[in-house]
């Protein structure tokens, strides 16, 4: 892979159309907006967003206050004549932008190896009073050639990776082209292979489709899909939708697009009929997969209320892993979802329906996928604007998930709220409110938080300053219970872009948030800008892990029985289905624990029941994991649920 290297301050930017604050009435779009109080960890630079987001996590304060942002960096910027005329909090945020888009000088490559040496330290110090038995361990840390922004767990045991191609190199300056015109808006993404270690041979990079995007530069590139949407489809190909076609706070781009993990290949397909910078995309009973939200072509501040559908209702549903959709439209599905704020949770609960759970108290809606209709649901009680946090399905047994666990998203509440049945409840508390986390179902079905920061952008000492309130380096783990403790901590603190999946051997790939990679890097000189922390839940410290020796190969019908052979029989005290992750900003739609029923037992064969219906798991690949009764799992295989097997 080539990387760009900086760019020379000389050089000119015709196509890198930075926003400049300008001293009118007009707000550059990729302001934050966000004036942190003394009640923050530090007084903060008013900056820019990655990826050009206005998402103030605050409430905003009275108008006509004094300057409240003592960083010298922004007060250099500030203007007489723009505090005269827009006041002295618009002023801020001018000169917040400018300070953040001017940098401070590049960043040493001593600071980054002092940093990483710095941070690795203090794990090893803070994690030696953690017992691996009661709260896992972090046991690996090496590079990755990808920020990984996107992820997503195939079912070939694969890890896909997808992001930028980064323009900047000094983390205190915005990584992502948001405002790049032209070929250097380009996107990039790679497999990971946890069968081949972690070396440099264990990555294969797997380049989008190389395109002319509709800016008429005529400059081709590969597809500009960061910031996009994405969920599996039922023969476990990824659906990739939206993305940036650069300048305007965010412009969003109208692709489509196909990632094939059987043949490791990209498929571009007709483009939807509006553009989405962060939208949400989640798979329903069907199989079709429903595209929300998301900023259109105009730019920031222009989030289409227009769903569309994938593969549109007159095409067929690919389930083998030879349909690859090809020239297969998008349709327009019939209701609206008029979210006013990007990636909404999206969940196809046990009735079938899909939940849409937006990041305002009041837009909380759910869609019924048949007859193609939106009904409001009851306005989340917090009453509070959730940014990015995460948002679970919770573990429903065999019938699948009917009540979804809303966390994080904002850095002054640590509560947690259960959505079911139609109503609200308050759930216990995390330590702390954090943004920006990553929160997996285990196999055992409990919880594993990730990852967390103050604000986008901010990991508590002002936005583009790397420099963390550690705190959020700690992971925290919900038993079956519902009660929290504080675990071990993750090496680097990750916040925006950061990701976590579960792999089939059960251990926990952390990975994501290119600020805190480019600031931590060994060798910044190299491709290998990206990296991947590995944690081992406490079930893998907990005595012999049972064994899962034979599954079903082809594809297992619904409420049918199937069988597996195990060596350890004896062990074996429950099995469950994992989907895989596939997630970005924190949110992943994707996530779902099903119990499976034990029908019969004779010797090493185990009869399982599926479960009922594509309500209760929609078609697509599984991880199938056999569980003793202190929930330690098998290493899982691989299994399909279809319709129409």
């Amino acid at each position: 892979m080539s990387l760009s290297p900086p760019r020379p301050t000389g050089r000119p930017r015709t196509r890198r159309r930075l926003c400049a604050a300008v001293a009118t009435a007009v707000v550059c779009a990729l302001t934050t907006g966000t004036v942190l109080t003394a009640a923050g960890p530090a007084a903060a630079l008013v900056g820019t967003h990655g990826s050009g987001h206005h998402d103030p996590a605050g409430a905003d304060a009275p108008a006509g206050t004094a300057p409240r942002i003592t960083d010298p960096r922004v007060q250099a910027e500030l203007r007489d004549d723009e505090v005269a005329a827009l006041g002295q909090e618009h002023a801020e945020e001018h000169a917040g932008a400018r300070a953040a888009m001017r940098g401070v000088g590049e960043y040493p490559q001593t600071t980054r190896t002092n940093r990483l040496k710095a941070l690795t330290d203090s794990q090893a110090t803070l994690n030696a009073a953690f017992d691996p038995a009661v709260f896992g361990a972090f046991k690996a840390y090496f590079p990755s050639p990808d920020f990984a922004a996107h992820i997503a767990m195939l079912p070939t045991g694969k890890v896909l990776l997808f992001s930028f191609e980064r323009i900047e190199t000094n983390p205190e300056k915005e990584p992502a082209p948001t405002q790049t015109i032209g070929k250097e808006n380009a996107g990039r993404a790679y497999l990971w292979d946890p069968a081949k270690g972690s070396g440099a041979d264990s990555f294969t990079k797997v380049t989008p489709p190389v395109i002319d995007m509709p800016d008429g530069l005529g400059e081709l590139r590969p597809a500009p899909f960061f910031c996009a949407g994405h969920s599996f489809l039922p023969n476990g190909m990824l659906g990739v939708f939206g993305g940036n076609l650069g300048g305007n706070g965010g412009t969003g781009a109208k692709l489509s697009l196909i990632f094939d993990p059987w043949t490791e290949t990209w498929t571009r397909n007709p483009d939807m009929s509006v553009g989405r910078w962060y939208p949400s995309v989640v798979t329903g009973a069907d199989g079709r997969q429903l595209i929300m939200s998301g900023q259109s072509e105009l730019g920031w501040g222009t989030p289409t209320p227009v769903v569309e559908r994938f593969p549109a209702k007159s095409y067929p549903v690919p389930s083998l892993k030879t349909d690859t959709p090809r020239n297969t439209p998008v349709d327009r599905f019939k209701a609206d979802a008029p979210f006013s704020l990007d990636y909404p949770h999206l969940f196809s609960l046990r009735d079938g329906n899909v939940y849409a759970f937006g990041r305002h108290p009041d837009e909380q809606w759910v869609f019924d996928p048949v007859n193609e209709t939106r009904r409001d649901l009851l306005a989340r009680p917090d009453g509070r604007k959730r940014g990015y946090g995460s948002a679970v399905p919770l573990p429903g047994g065999p019938n699948g998930p009917e009540a979804t666990l809303f966390l994080g998203g904002d850095r002054d509440n640590p509560s947690t709220l259960r959505f079911s049945n139609g109503n609200w409840t308050a759930e216990k508390s995390r330590a702390f409110g954090r943004t920006q986390d990553d929160t997996l179902l285990l196999p055992n079905g409990t919880l594993l938080t990730v990852n967390g920061a103050y604000d986008i952008r901010d990991y508590g000492n002002g936005p583009y300053n790397p420099n963390a309130d550690l705190k959020y380096r700690q992971t925290e783990l919900r038993d079956a219970q519902g009660n929290w403790k504080l675990g071990p901590v993750q090496r680097l603190p990750r916040g925006y872009h950061s990701n976590a999946v579960v792999l089939p051997d059960g251990r926990i790939m952390v990975t994501g948030d290119e600020l805190q990679q480019l600031a931590n890097d060994p060798d910044i000189t190299d491709n290998m800008n990206g990296s991947i922390e590995i944690y081992e839940p406490a079930y893998l410290h907990q005595g012999n892990r049972p064994s899962i020796d034979r599954a079903p190969t082809t594809a297992v019908g619904y409420d049918k029985n199937f069988l597996v052979t195990t060596t350890t029989p004896g062990l074996v005290s429950k099995a469950v289905l994992l989907s895989p992750t596939t997630a970005t900003h924190s949110v992943n739609t994707s996530q779902r624990h099903l119990e499976l029923r034990v029908t019969s037992r004779a010797g090493n064969r185990l009869e399982l029941q599926a479960p009922p219906d594509a309500k209760a798991a929609p078609p697509g690949w599984y991880m199938l994991f056999l569980l003793n009764d202190q929930g330690v799992p098998s290493v899982a295989k691989w299994v399909q649920l279809s319709s129409s097997a």
